[in-house]
């Protein structure tokens, strides 16, 4: 029996990563995983060693280095295969429990949705990719464009993060079709810290607990 795979997806400036570092804190003492388990933090882009330097190359601010549309998603693509090839599948073979700050849906969300690049080429990208690893559960932490701009005023933006709000309202309308379609938990992210790491731990407990 294999390892857990979640993930959690939304838009920028949804709190993934505060949520992610509780979930961490709590997982391991919750009684869902198996004594020995490990659970592993990981994201995209930049998971793996290959997927740090491809992160620096899709995010970089640069104008001059800024790639067209399909490059910018065969990088993420290859973040992604090595991502797997590296990280997630033999984790979970190990049966440890991954956690990933993002994965495949982020791109059918920015590039699909965002850069309007037809979608069942993604997927068929993906379909390659992803071989064959699919979350065990997805968690879609919902804020609109709006309040995403708000929590990150003060802070430099990468170059995804600086393509204004009406890609930014794309994408995030991109996420919630995924959602729906594919029946994630989605949960709003405009509540409090707590109430949403509580709201996810539920979620967890009555996913998992077997």
């Amino acid at each position: 029996m294999r390892g857990k795979f979640i993930v959690i997806e939304g838009i920028d400036g949804c709190g993934k990563t505060t949520q992610i570092e509780e979930i961490s804190r709590w997982l391991p003492t919750s009684g869902l995983m198996a004594e020995n388990s490990k659970l592993i933090k990981t994201r995209e882009p930049g998971g793996s060693l290959l997927g740090k330097k491809l992160r620096n190359l899709i995010l970089d601010n640069n104008k001059n280095n800024k790639p067209s549309s399909l490059a910018e998603l065969l990088l993420y693509s290859a973040d992604r295969a090595e991502h797997v090839s590296k990280i997630i599948a033999p984790e979970l073979e190990k049966k440890n429990w991954v956690i990933s700050d993002r994965f495949a849906d982020s791109t059918l969300a920015y590039q699909g949705y965002g850069r309007n690049i037809n979608l069942d080429i993604i997927r068929n990208i993906e379909s390659i990719v992803c071989q064959g690893k699919k979350p065990d559960l997805t968690i879609f932490l919902e804020i609109s464009a709006e309040e995403s701009f708000l929590r990150r005023k003060n802070l430099i933006p990468d170059r995804i993060e600086s393509e204004g709000i009406n890609f930014l309202q794309k994408v995030n309308e991109g996420f919630k079709l995924i959602a729906k379609e594919k029946n994630w938990k989605v949960i709003s992210a405009t509540q409090n810290i707590n109430t949403i790491s509580n709201e996810i731990k539920e979620t967890l407990l009555k996913t998992f607990n077997n």
